[in-house]
């Protein structure tokens, strides 16, 4: 089984799924992993608010904000190896990741046909 880190940017919570506006790829990505650990799939995820030192302590993660900042943030590290930077994965490379079939995690919609959310670049 893969190990899947998300490094995130500081949220106000561990999902950034509180307050009045809830950012839908948030929402997604927060769907995908309750998904994924119904079927016994342990998907990692660091915010910077609440787990500073996993950010010190994962090589990959360090090197990467002090390179590009965590402005560049999120990041997902697969068996230890930078796999996606500046946005979350996609259904799709979860699926692949993971060897399961598409059909797990249902069919993407994507506000700009990029396969993920765009966070308002459409």
């Amino acid at each position: 089984m893969k190990n899947i880190e998300i490094f995130e940017p500081a949220m106000c919570c561990s999902t950034g799924l509180c307050g009045v506006s809830v950012d839908p790829e948030l929402l997604r990505i927060s769907t995908v992993l309750n998904t994924l650990k119904e079927r016994g799939i342990e998907v990692k995820r660091y915010n910077l608010t609440n787990a500073p030192m996993q950010f010190v302590t994962n090589h990959v993660v360090s090197e990467f904000v002090k390179l590009y900042g965590a402005d560049k943030l999120p990041v997902t590290v697969v068996d230890g190896e930078l796999a996606v930077s500046g946005r979350y994965p996609t259904n799709e490379e979860f699926t692949e990741w993971l060897q399961l079939p598409q059909d797990v995690l249902g069919k993407q919609e994507s506000c700009c046909g990029g396969g993920y959310c765009c966070k308002g670049e459409c």
